[in-house]
C-alpha cells in the first residue's frame, strides 16, 4: 500500500476512534475523507491553519489530542516526509502549546 492511501486508512481510523471511543462524530472530517481530495491536501489543510480545526478543539476538550490528525504526523515518520520542516515545527508547536507534548 503506498503511504498516501496508509495516511487516509489511517485518517479513516480516527474518525473510527473518535466516533466509538468519545461518542465524537466529525461529520465534517468525513466529508473531507470522502471527497476525491488528495489525503496530504487535506491533512495540510487541517493541520497548518493559524485557527485550529473544530475537530481539534473537540478533541482537545475531550483530552483526546492523540487523536488529532496533527499527533498522527508528529508521530508518523513516514508522513513526515510530505511536509517542510517549518511545517513539522509549526505542527509541533501546536501539539506544545495545547499540552499534548
Amino acid at each position: 500500500m503506498k503511504v498516501k492511501e496508509e495516511l487516509r486508512c489511517d485518517l479513516l481510523n480516527i474518525y473510527k476512534t473518535a466516533k466509538l471511543e468519545c461518542n465524537y462524530n466529525a461529520s465534517r472530517f468525513l466529508q473531507m475523507l470522502s471527497s476525491n481530495e488528495d489525503s496530504i491536501t487535506i491533512t495540510k489543510k487541517l493541520v497548518l491553519s493559524n485557527v485550529p480545526s473544530d475537530g481539534f478543539t473537540k478533541l482537545w476538550e475531550l483530552n483526546r489530542l492523540d487523536l488529532t490528525v496533527e499527533a498522527l504526523i508528529y508521530e508518523n515518520e513516514r508522513y513526515q516526509q510530505f511536509f517542510t520542516e517549518t511545517e513539522l515545527e509549526f505542527i509541533k508547536d501546536k501539539l506544545v502549546s495545547y499540552g499534548y507534548i
